[in-house]
Formats: structure tokens, sequence, C-alpha cells
């Protein structure tokens, strides 16, 4: 698949097959990052669950999603 790479909010994004598919795998994500992702509406978004610091920072995550790109899939691995 095709793959470019960016910057947001200091956190590399990778894009994959013209944006369908977002990773993020850095260290503790901003929700500037996960709002930019989700306005973007992929297909799907991934993470690594070490992103996040607690729960509560991956129901935000969710939260977010709903309200922003209902149709996304989010895997957090």
């Amino acid at each position: 698949m095709p793959h470019t790479h960016e910057k947001i909010d200091g956190f590399t994004v990778h894009a994959y097959n013209g944006g369908d598919i977002i990773v993020c795998f850095d260290e503790q994500i901003s929700d500037v990052v996960v709002k930019e992702i989700a306005k973007r509406q992929p297909l799907r978004a991934v993470f690594q669950d070490s992103s996040f610091t607690n729960s509560l920072e991956k129901i935000n995550v969710e939260e977010i999603v709903k309200l922003l790109a209902p149709n996304m899939n989010v895997r957090v691995i």
C-alpha cells in the first residue's frame, strides 16, 4: 500500500492507501492528534496500548471518534 507520514502536534502519524488506514504508535498521544485523525475520517485508526496511560484515555478516544467519525474503526494493539 502507498504510505506517507507526517507530524501532528509533534507525533508521527502514518497514513496508508491514501488515508484509509491511519496509524500512530507514539507514546502518550494527545487529544489533538486523535481529533485530527478523526477529522480525516479514515476507515481504520490504529494505536498501541502503551500510547495511553490509563483506561480513561482510551475511552476518551472512543468518544472523540463517535463524535467526529462514527464510521471509523479504532484498534488499540
